[in-house]
């Protein structure tokens, strides 16, 4: 059985996570579904946006740590400095979802523990049920925050508020991180497949390149200094510039209409880009 299940719906890819009898807890072989799941829908052009979602009644519980397979880092090594490199594919996963170009929204359910909650707030977007719970976890196991969580939760969440989710571990509710900022949809449990299609759907018509572009300058900047920030800035405004959605987007305001947005699957020819008076900058 796949632990991922993927599905397309017009230009959105649904990706599932597959172990509910584990509560889709990660083992390493869920983590590489994923992995692989994740880079297949950003190369593909014909998706626009993706929702990450877990069958069954939880999201995500964190690492499985029921796995025997032998990579689960819980296992024990002989030397201590050897926790270290399970670690690694862990973290990789968790970058490549934050560097990811295509927008990406997250719907979520039931019980979130641990890494899952990498997994649903590195989503552009967040859809909530208003009775999900969220266990930060780490220091009610006696562990250190890890997989890339000390590294993503602080640009996420306001600091006072992370530190009492990761100093007490309480359960938190969907409510409180709605009232934080990191849920951008609190709705019943019902219409959070409906919600999250929606807000994807959204997603999905607008300019692919630009909103990649968007997603990557905001994320790039939280670690990056402003004269990065501006070249990079510089260089995304460069290369919208030859987009014919740019020039849709221009148009239609010019025109007072909708735009009609076709993704990155076309860019204007010279001879438009010479013809045209709506891709010129600032």
């Amino acid at each position: 059985m796949s632990a991922i299940v993927a599905d397309q719906e017009g230009s959105v890819r649904w990706l599932r996570l597959n172990r509910p009898d584990a509560r889709n807890g990660i083992d390493a072989g869920l983590r590489d579904e994923l992995s692989a799941a994740l880079a297949d829908a950003d190369r593909d052009r014909d998706v626009r946006a993706i929702v990450v979602t877990g069958n069954g009644p939880d999201f995500c519980v964190g690492a499985d740590l029921a796995a025997t397979n032998g990579t689960v880092p819980y296992n024990q090594p002989d030397n201590p400095l050897d926790y270290r490199a399970p670690m690694l594919p862990y973290q990789d996963l968790f970058r490549q979802l934050w560097e990811l170009e295509t927008p990406v929204v997250s719907a979520v359910r039931g019980r979130v523990a641990g890494i899952g909650w990498l997994l649903a707030l590195l989503a552009d977007l967040v859809v909530a049920s208003d009775t999900a719970k969220w266990t930060h976890v780490f220091t009610r196991r006696g562990m250190a925050p890890h997989a890339g969580d000390p590294f993503f939760l602080p640009r996420i969440l306001p600091f006072h508020v992370l530190n009492e989710i990761a100093l007490l571990g309480d359960t938190i509710t969907s409510a409180d991180l709605h009232r934080w900022g990191a849920v951008n949809r609190l709705v019943a449990d019902a219409a959070v497949d409906e919600t999250a299609a929606e807000l994807a759907g959204r997603l999905a018509a607008g300019p692919t390149l630009s909103l990649g572009q968007a997603r990557r300058l905001y994320r790039r900047s939280l670690v990056s200094d402003m004269t990065t920030a501006f070249a990079e800035e510089a260089a995304a405004t460069a290369m919208l510039s030859a987009t014919r959605d740019r020039a849709e987007g221009t148009a239609a305001l010019l025109e007072g209409r909708r735009p009609k947005f076709t993704g990155h699957l076309s860019r204007l020819s010279r001879t438009d880009r010479a013809a045209s008076r709506v891709v010129r900058f600032p």
